[in-house]
């Protein structure tokens, strides 16, 4: 199983906030849509079904893809595992979309 984990920006937990053991929120964007997912490990299915409940346009059979800062794209299948963090950045296609 892979473990995608983006380069670009730092990671870690900032503190305990006091006892509140919520998970951190962050944003990324889907297709050009923010959304609000917890900051931890996720697969690919994870994080299409929660840019669909946050009204993204997109199926769960889509290809999801985690853009790098190089503008290359790493393929996230669906036993994929990512560690989300704030300002990622995703695409997400239709299975026969060749572009």
């Amino acid at each position: 199983m892979a473990y995608i984990e983006s380069k670009s920006e730092g990671h870690g937990n900032q503190g305990h906030g006091g006892g509140n053991d919520k998970p951190k929120q962050v944003t990324v964007e889907v297709n050009g849509n923010a959304v609000v997912l917890e900051e931890k490990v996720m697969t690919g299915p994870e994080i299409k079904q929660a840019a669909i409940a946050q009204q993204v346009q997109i199926q769960p059979d889509f290809v999801l893809q985690l853009q790098r800062p190089n503008g290359e794209y790493d393929p996230i299948g669906d036993h994929e595992e990512v560690k989300v963090h704030k300002g990622m950045d995703f695409t997400c296609i239709a299975p026969d979309d060749n572009s």
